[in-house]
């Protein structure tokens, strides 16, 4: 286990930008808002700890990559921003996110409401939802998982087509595994930064998928044609638990929040499907409750 620590005059010149447009901003900001800025150079802060690594498979170790300091970020050529005219999220979900019609409008909502809360200022619309079909998609059984994926190449340039005008990016999201070449394993995702649109899988998230009971396992492919899509007809979803919703929320706002090219279970009781309402994930969002009331207080000091 490694711990990554930076000192105070590192993250200072890291963070702090002498650019005029970003000084005149933070000279606008009030006590309280600054004093919260400040938090971020502060060795003992309550709110910015230390990383944590704990293995050399860690993204951090395994991944090298430039560093970047904010002001590189903020004139990055490529760092696209809302405009007027391009200020709505869209969401496209792709095949069931749930096993009824109820559970996958609740999903939907939630993520919906936590894009809105963490894109303050910007719209959240849906798109209507499509079956796989729809995409016209390449798609396979894991050699190894033994489960189906699609491939998020041809998802994107699906995606593409049905870019609204006001578009700032269209996100979409599915419960079926993603592949983006034949000699990957697997995706968590993939985005184009230049076309605004991203294709995102939750499958692995669900409790159960590296289990040897996991449901969704596919014996063997029985296709005869390219175009025979019938095989993702009552294809397995995992539940929608509320650690499950917690990973899909953080992963949907990333990409948005970057754009960047590559990121890298049971059947619902009745009782749910009756009624509509999903566990609300209140134990899941618990530590960032609570860090939203350290920065409160640290605002009110």
């Amino acid at each position: 286990m490694q711990i990554i620590r930076h000192s105070e005059q590192t993250l200072k010149t890291a963070l702090i930008s002498k650019n005029p447009v970003l000084v005149s901003q933070y000279e606008k900001l009030d006590a309280g808002e600054q004093r919260l800025m400040n938090e971020a150079f502060q060795r003992a802060s309550d709110l910015f700890g230390p990383i944590t690594l704990h293995s050399p498979s860690d993204w951090i170790t395994s991944h090298p990559e430039a560093p970047q300091d904010f002001e590189q970020f903020f004139s990055d050529p490529y760092r696209k921003t809302p405009s007027p005219n391009k200020r709505s999220i869209y969401i496209q979900s792709i095949g069931s996110l749930g096993n009824t019609r109820i559970i996958s409008e609740e999903y939907i909502k939630w993520l919906t409401g936590y894009c809105k809360a963490y894109f303050y200022g910007l719209r959240v619309k849906l798109l209507e939802p499509v079956p796989v079909s729809a995409t016209r998609c390449s798609f396979r059984v894991n050699e190894n998982t033994h489960n189906l994926q699609i491939h998020a190449g041809d998802i994107l340039k699906f995606l593409k087509k049905k870019k609204p005008e006001d578009a700032f990016c269209v996100v979409g999201i599915t419960m079926i595994d993603l592949y983006p070449r034949d000699s990957w394993n697997f995706v968590f995702g993939q985005a184009s930064l230049t076309d605004g649109v991203g294709i995102f899988s939750f499958a692995r998230y669900g409790s159960d998928f590296y289990s040897m009971r996991y449901e969704g396992k596919v014996k063997k492919l029985k296709k005869t044609s390219s175009s025979d899509y019938s095989i993702f007809d009552n294809y397995y979803i995992p539940e929608i638990t509320s650690v499950l919703l917690l990973r899909s929320c953080k992963a949907l706002v990333r990409w948005i929040d970057d754009e960047s090219s590559d990121i890298p279970g049971a059947t619902p009781e009745h009782s749910r499907e009756d009624n509509g309402n999903l566990p609300k994930p209140v134990e899941a969002f618990k530590e960032w409750k609570e860090w939203i009331i350290k920065c409160l207080a640290v605002l009110q000091k």
